[in-house]
């Protein structure tokens, strides 16, 4: 529940629109609902303006689906992260749209979209992850566009771009091996620079340590650093650095 839906209630109930016990109905579950295998947090939304995200790695398929229908039912949208098509075939929800490169899975997003997230690649094999911050952040209600593979192995790529960085208000940059293009971005631009280190790269990238570590030590000040490959969590600061003129 958000704020937007719990006003609307309280104002029904004033103007007699509906009782005070369909009122209580539909607030019952707040603050979570118990559903043994899981608390769903209605609430979230209402405290954070970011609703409860579905992650899916560690859940058996039939507990995920249990959890997204339910939140389906109150909300009518929800966000999976890290899910299969397994997951998505057993949902069987009409409109629940499955992202295979990231394994996201949503279902009733917001036909209006606010503001501007910049998500970029620093090469292909990036792209999974950005998929992932796309889906998120669209998902939570901010307008999102993308620039793919402008890595500094060819840095003309990424200059010939100075006038859409400035455009943005946020800007999530994903990048394995070295990790080294949110600290050129961000002496690029005056805007909000996100780090997202992912884990694509040979032997001593160790899984994207060597990005994280790269990011975390920019010499450019002022550089959010995210976990490795956690395009979730930049869409998050993203989007909430985006509504901040809202």
């Amino acid at each position: 529940m958000n704020r937007t839906e719990l006003l609307k209630i309280l104002k029904d109930v004033s103007l007699l629109k509906i009782t005070p016990e369909e009122a209580y109905r539909r607030l019952q579950h707040l603050p979570y609902e118990d559903l043994k295998i899981a608390r769903i947090d209605h609430h979230r939304e209402l405290l954070s303006g970011i609703p409860e995200v579905i992650f899916a790695k560690g859940k058996a398929p039939d507990e995920v689906v249990t959890i997204a229908r339910n939140i389906f039912k109150r909300h009518g949208r929800f966000l999976i992260t890290k899910a299969t098509k397994e997951i998505h075939k057993r949902l069987r929800i009409k409109g629940a749209r499955f992202y295979e490169r990231s394994g996201a899975i949503v279902a009733g997003n917001p036909s209006d979209k606010i503001g501007d997230v910049l998500i970029l690649t620093a090469g292909t094999s990036d792209i999974g992850v950005a998929e992932e911050a796309k889906v998120t952040a669209e998902f939570l209600g901010s307008h999102v566009e993308t620039l793919y593979d402008i890595g500094i192995a060819g840095l003309h790529r990424v200059v010939e771009h100075l006038d859409r960085f400035k455009k943005a208000r946020a800007i999530i940059v994903i990048a394995g091996m070295e990790g080294a293009l949110p600290s050129v971005v961000a002496a690029l631009t005056d805007k909000p620079v996100i780090g997202v280190p992912t884990s694509s790269g040979y032997g001593m990238s160790l899984g994207g340590i060597a990005a994280l570590l790269g990011m975390l030590n920019s010499c450019v000040p002022g550089v959010a650093v995210m976990n490795i490959d956690n395009g979730f969590g930049a869409a998050c600061l993203a989007h909430r650095i985006n509504i901040l003129k809202r």
